[in-house]
């Protein structure tokens, strides 16, 4: 059997600000409660590239053994807040928000973004033992899509704050979701919901229809 921990990186100032994430670290928050990251045993400890991925590693005293997925690539849009973007380019967001062929920031669609994690988990489901990977809102919310066989829409519909726990098992190549965005710093869970959404990929589209 697998089991795989996924944990959002703790928080940085384009999360509080719901901005499109860069390569920027971890705010001051952050790291201390990625400091308070409590997590069982683990054979291994998968961690995105990111630099703030990496941050939330250390600070929570975790040895890198392997990579986990980046984040979305947002092309354009990296480092400039949902609010600033729709302002820009109203259509644009509009057009992201509910076609997930769509990629018009220039970066990664979320089509692709399903699909590379996808294969990610696929050999994920072959391994055995415990991981943790130290990842991002957007990896967490495909790996349950993926893990459901849900459609893309579903994305929208999966919440995932910053340092909190999904958890999945692999049984025969097949994943169940145990438990999802369980708060592994209660502290930082309630500062962050209490400032409304985290980042763009906590939005829901609102296009007065829904997509199946």
């Amino acid at each position: 059997m697998r089991r795989l921990l996924l944990v959002r990186h703790a928080s940085t100032e384009a999360v509080r600000s719901a901005a499109f994430g860069s390569d920027e670290p971890l705010d001051s928050r952050g790291r201390e409660a990625a400091g308070r990251l409590r997590l069982p045993r683990v054979d291994e400890v998968l961690v995105s590239p990111a630099l703030r991925a990496r941050e939330t590693a250390s600070c929570a005293g975790l040895v890198p053994t392997g990579e986990a997925p980046a984040e979305c690539d947002f092309g354009r849009w990296a480092g400039l807040s949902l609010r600033e973007v729709a302002e820009r380019e109203p259509d644009a967001v509009r057009e992201w928000m509910t076609d997930p062929d769509a990629a018009p920031h220039g970066g990664e669609s979320l089509t692709g973004l399903l699909a590379r994690v996808a294969d990610w988990l696929a050999v994920q489901a072959t391994l055995s033992g415990t991981a943790v990977a130290i990842t991002h809102g957007g990896v967490v919310k495909a790996c349950v899509v993926a893990a459901l066989s849900a459609p893309a829409s579903a994305f929208w519909r999966v919440d995932v704050t910053p340092l909190a726990i999904t958890e999945l098992h692999a049984h025969e190549g097949r994943w169940t979701v145990t438990r999802v965005n369980a708060p592994g710093d209660l502290g930082e869970l309630r500062q962050v919901r209490g400032a409304g959404a985290s980042s763009p990929d906590q939005l829901q589209p609102r296009t007065g229809t829904e997509r199946s």
